[in-house]
Order: structure tokens, then C-alpha cells, then sequence
């Protein structure tokens, strides 16, 4: 089979280095990111998150909490800012204004996880996703929470960064005739993201045989880790939406590039 979409990148060969060249020399012109995270019991996600977008050369990035972490967090995080929360803690539905209102000022948003898994926030995110119309970047739990799989899948401007087990079930969500398979092998895997992205707008990010495959529009690059965490979806995520609002006319390049 003729895989003429299939880009291989190493750490030590990246696929566009014209991209690692062109970075952004001062802050004012690298970008403004807006993350979303955290409940009650709280907000590591939304912190790993800020830290990364942070390395990876932000401009100004602005972390919004639920307001239920105020009191604990407000001398330790001096980033964060603060939106309305349910009594259990995670965000509200009346938190939609100041989301909607932040992601006017951001470039691109990242809702970074570590949700709550509740009702209420999940009415939250599928509405905030619906009418908010800049780059939305979902990791961790944040991409459980949409019950229509084909309506965050076919949202434009999207980025996923997926576990393989969250892949599986909006695949199957979206009645994609091709199981994604833990036991799949590796061209199987790359000709199934290959065909998912040419059905669906979103962009996807998954990790599996110790690779990262991005996949945009059909098109799929490859990058083997030098080191196989079990913790690399908000790190990555951060990374991605950082070169992708960066470089927002060439999402695959951007998001590949991120990788290393």
C-alpha cells in the first residue's frame, strides 16, 4: 500500500525544521494561550500545563480555576484566575461568560483536565465548544466529557491529544467501522488515523507502541519517544497548542514540530 501520507520524525531529524527556526524572538509576538482546569480536589493538570506552555515560548498564558480552589490555591498559583463553580466544586454553567470572554482575548485555549467528572461541567464544555470559535486544544479528561463524539470530532479548529483507550471510544462514539485495537500493529494503527482524520475535522494526538502519532486531514507523522512516560498528555497537549497558535495556517507542521 502506498502510505505517501505517512511523515516519519526522530528527535534528531525533525520533519520542518524551518518551523524550529522561525520561533518567535520576542514574548509580545509568541501568543496568548488561555488553559482551563482543575476542581475542588485539584488543579495539577491546569499547573503541569501552564509550566509547559511556559517552555515551550508562550507569550502570556492565563489559567482559569474553579472558584472553589480560591482559598487553597490563591497564595500558591498567584497565575490563576477564577471562574464559578458548582457546590461539588468544578466548574458551572455561569462560568460560560468569563470562558467565552477569555477565549476572545486568547489565541488558542487548552482545557488541561483533572475536570471533577461532572454533569454540569460537561453541559459546560460541549457549550463553551459549540460557541467558542478559536483553537481549542482538549487533553486529558476534557475529552470525556463530550456526549456526541461526532460533534467535538467534527468541530474545525480541534485538537485532541488522546490516550489510546479515550481514541477507542470516540471511535466507536462516531460508529467508525475500524476498531482501534490495542493489539493492532503499527501500519494498521497509522492507516486507521489516516482514514478517522479524513472523516472528521479534528486533529488528533495519541500515543501507542511507544510513538506519538499526530494526525491531521488524512495526513500522519510518526515520532518515536526517547522516553515512554505514562504521564504525557497535558505536557504535550501544552506543547501542541503553543506551536499551533504559533503557526496557526499549518496545523500538522506546527504540531508535529512540537513533539521535539
Amino acid at each position: 500500500m502506498d502510505r505517501t501520507y505517512w511523515h516519519k520524525q526522530t528527535a534528531q531529524q525533525p520533519l520542518y525544521p524551518d518551523l524550529l527556526w522561525s520561533r518567535p524572538e520576542h514574548r509580545a509576538q509568541a501568543g496568548k494561550l488561555l488553559i482551563v482546569g482543575g476542581n475542588v480536589y485539584g488543579f495539577a493538570a491546569a499547573a503541569e500545563a501552564y509550566g509547559a506552555a511556559q517552555q515551550a515560548g508562550i507569550g502570556t498564558a492565563r489559567v482559569v480555576l474553579p472558584d472553589s480552589l480560591q482559598k487553597t490555591v490563591g497564595k500558591v498559583f498567584a497565575a490563576a484566575e477564577y471562574a464559578p463553580s458548582t457546590p461539588s466544586g468544578s466548574f458551572s454553567q455561569q462560568a460560560m461568560a468569563e470562558l467565552l470572554s477569555l477565549g476572545d482575548w486568547a489565541d488558542g485555549t487548552l482545557v488541561a483536565g483533572d475536570l471533577g467528572r461532572n454533569s454540569e461541567t460537561a453541559i459546560l464544555l460541549e457549550k463553551f465548544a459549540g460557541e467558542y470559535r478559536g483553537q481549542l486544544t482538549l487533553a486529558n479528561d476534557a475529552a470525556d466529557y463530550f456526549n456526541h463524539a461526532t460533534g467535538i470530532l467534527d468541530r474545525a479548529d480541534t485538537t485532541l491529544v488522546l490516550s489510546f483507550a479515550q481514541l477507542q471510544k470516540l471511535a466507536v462514539g462516531s460508529h467508525f467501522a475500524q476498531a482501534f485495537q490495542f493489539g493492532m500493529d503499527f501500519l494498521r494503527l497509522l492507516d486507521a488515523l489516516h482514514e478517522f482524520t479524513t472523516r472528521h475535522q479534528a486533529a488528533i494526538i495519541t500515543k501507542h507502541l511507544e510513538t506519538i502519532f499526530v494526525a491531521v486531514k488524512g495526513q500522519v507523522s510518526t515520532t518515536k519517544l526517547v522516553e515512554d512516560k505514562e504521564s504525557w498528555r497535558v505536557t504535550t497537549a501544552a506543547r501542541a497548542a503553543v506551536w499551533w497558535l504559533q503557526n496557526p495556517a499549518q496545523s500538522f507542521r506546527a504540531l508535529t514540530s512540537a513533539l521535539v
